[in-house]
């Protein structure tokens, strides 16, 4: 693994339970308490009618959590993969099971560096499963920048942080063109975003015109420079990094830029115990920059082995039925000034598939799809300022939604 970075040390804060997001109702957890929520075993689950709470906690899925399953994962009652699976390459079992077991091996060594968190490691794996980016918001100091910088360590990627501050340019993140004396030429000096994995570390202090810049290279994975387009490597995922927008000399992304994001992750402060935990290991001598203890567990070949993997994660019409209600749901809702467009609801589906290949099935479940409604969608939607007075949220409003739309059987 290779890096460029900035000089400067890093707090190993960590999240309480390993759980993002902070929804008043909730004790500030993405779903139920423990106990609650969660999936269904052999085969499509009889789901509840209507729904009463909020969605599945968004962490580990449990194969993704215990390891590898035994054997190979259920099937779906209703047959062969159909609509957008369909003619996706097929994946020998063994291969399918070897890279869950190395994607799932991630965490455990995630966890020598960063106390809990697993569900934003989980989050970080499926949107490389999902080809999506990712972006992490935290207050200082909660080791947003180590996790990223450890992940990537233990997935052999080649990795760049770009430090985002007010006097960034355009080209200090894509490349420009340098002269070459001895040449008598211009020639083209990639910049920070030519590697696998890119830490955009406190995104929202630059400018909109430099966060402008990573548009192309997120969504058409290549950067134009003098009219020449050049690609990107392949995997390529952007984790950016934001302080919540009440902090001073925070520019808000904008709604294409924030569209962009497969998911947006919450990383909260820890809980007493993990704070316990980071401070003993301060004690005996624990070092944020150093990551030599970190093994590569998982490889590009696991990855891409994945990847297929999901592409074949059967998806029944009534599933695809859900998703599309509740995306049209957020448009018709009166609290709402932006609902999620298509984008969205093809995220949310994206994401759902690698939730539920990593759960060791291979057909999607209704909450398969309510796990990942809040990371995918609390970002592609605008509270209209009366609800926002209010107290709403969007996590809690994307938990009423949920609630309100009817769950196929």
């Amino acid at each position: 693994m290779s890096e460029r970075s900035e000089p400067g040390a890093e707090y190993p804060g960590h999240g309480a339970g390993g759980t993002p997001g902070t929804p008043p109702d909730n004790g500030g957890q993405d779903g139920p308490p423990a106990g609650q929520g969660g999936f269904g075993q052999g085969g499509f689950p009889a789901p509840p009618a209507p729904p009463t709470g909020p969605p599945p906690a968004f962490g580990p899925p449990p194969a993704f959590a215990a390891g590898p399953a035994a054997g190979p994962p259920a099937v779906p009652p209703a047959g062969p993969p159909a609509g957008p699976s369909a003619g996706a390459p097929a994946v020998p079992p063994a291969e399918a099971d070897g890279a869950r077991e190395a994607l799932g091996a991630l965490r455990a060594e995630v966890a020598k560096a960063v106390v809990g968190q697993d569900a934003v490691v989980t989050g970080l794996v499926i949107a490389l499963l999902c080809r999506g980016h990712v972006l992490l918001e935290g207050v200082p100091g909660v080791a947003k920048t180590l996790l990223v910088k450890t992940l990537s360590a233990a997935l052999s990627l080649d990795f760049r942080r770009v430090q985002f501050t007010p006097d960034l340019m355009p080209g200090d993140v894509t490349g420009s063109l340098v002269y070459d004396a001895k040449t008598s030429e211009f020639e083209f000096r990639e910049g920070p975003v030519f590697t696998n994995l890119l830490l955009a570390d406190e995104i929202n202090r630059t400018p909109p015109k430099t966060q402008a810049a990573l548009l192309e290279a997120m969504e058409e994975r290549q950067v134009s420079v003098e009219g020449r387009a050049r690609a990107l490597p392949e995997p390529f995922i952007v984790a950016a990094t934001q302080n919540p927008v009440e902090y001073e000399g925070t520019y808000q992304l904008p709604e294409a830029q924030l569209d962009r994001f497969l998911l947006k992750l919450t990383v909260p402060l820890p809980a007493r115990d993990q704070e316990i935990a980071v401070l003993e290991r301060h004690a005996l001598g624990f070092d944020p920059r150093d990551l030599s203890r970190i093994r590569a567990v998982a490889t590009i070949e696991d990855l891409d082995a994945g990847r297929a993997a999901v592409s074949r994660v059967h998806v029944g019409p009534e599933v695809l039925g859900y998703i599309v209600d509740i995306a049209r749901a957020t448009r018709q809702s009166p609290s709402l000034q932006l609902g999620v467009s298509p984008r969205g609801g093809t995220a949310l589906l994206a994401g759902a598939r690698a939730w539920a290949w990593l759960s060791g099935r291979s057909y999607v479940t209704p909450d398969d799809v309510k796990a990942l409604a809040r990371p995918a969608l609390r970002h592609r939607i605008q509270l209209r300022p009366e609800a926002e007075l209010e107290g709403a949220t969007a996590d809690g409003l994307i938990d009423a939604i949920l609630a309100s739309v009817p769950v196929p059987r």
